[in-house]
Parts: structure tokens; sequence; C-alpha cells
């Protein structure tokens, strides 16, 4: 079963957990696999890292624990999440999504502050 309920009758064996498929639409089958490996590019679907995007460098194991992901952003930023808020969107580094107009990449406090205060001056 995939995360929108939709089930597999024969599902191929080198799906594995945590791996992202496309399928086609009109016939259901899968049709491609992004294994969950480092170099990949992750989107962070819940938590402070909420929608930011990088490239999966490593992954902590922590049996009876959450599973630590770590990332690290088009920007050179890195930053750790929980395994179940990974979701991978590429293998390397082209997505199979369209990304928003940041690209995922998260604005430190004072970056956005100069970001505004430029934004200020150049309207008034």
């Amino acid at each position: 079963m995939g995360t929108q309920s939709a089930w597999f009758r024969y599902p191929d064996p080198l799906i594995k957990v945590n791996d992202t498929i496309q399928t086609d639409l009109s016939s259901g089958k899968v049709t491609d696999i992004i294994k969950f490996d480092t170099g990949n590019l992750c989107m962070v679907t819940r938590s402070a890292n909420l929608g930011r995007i990088g490239a999966i460098t490593n992954r902590e194991k922590h049996p009876g624990s959450f599973d630590v992901v770590h990332v690290k952003d088009a920007k050179g930023n890195s930053f750790a999440a929980r395994l179940s808020n990974i979701f991978v969107i590429s293998k390397g580094s082209k997505p199979w999504i369209s990304l928003t107009r940041g690209k995922g990449i998260c604005l430190t406090i004072d970056e956005e502050r100069d970001k505004r205060l430029a934004a200020k001056q150049s309207s008034g």
C-alpha cells in the first residue's frame, strides 16, 4: 500500500520502505523507483524544517527510537529530521516535482531581515 491509499497487487521486490515510486495513473503500474539513499534529494514534510529541501548525507539508526536523517541544502547548511518526516523527491539532483521559488532553502533570521529591508528601501 502506498501513502495515497493505492494498493499494488504485485509490488516489485525492489521497492523497500521509505522508497518513492512513480506510477502511471491510467494503468496503476509502477513506472520508476527512487531508492532512499544518500545523495538523493529529499523534502521535509513535517517538523520545524517543514518544506526544506536538500541532499541526504547520512542516516542514523536508533533501534527502539526514531531514526534521524541528516540533510544538506543547496546553500551548504546541514540539518536533521526524523526519518518519518522525509520524502525522497529525486535520483541525484534533478527533482521529480516542481519546486517553489525558494527551492526549499530556509533563510536565517539575518538574511530575512536584510531581504525585507532591501524590499522596503526599493519600494519606498
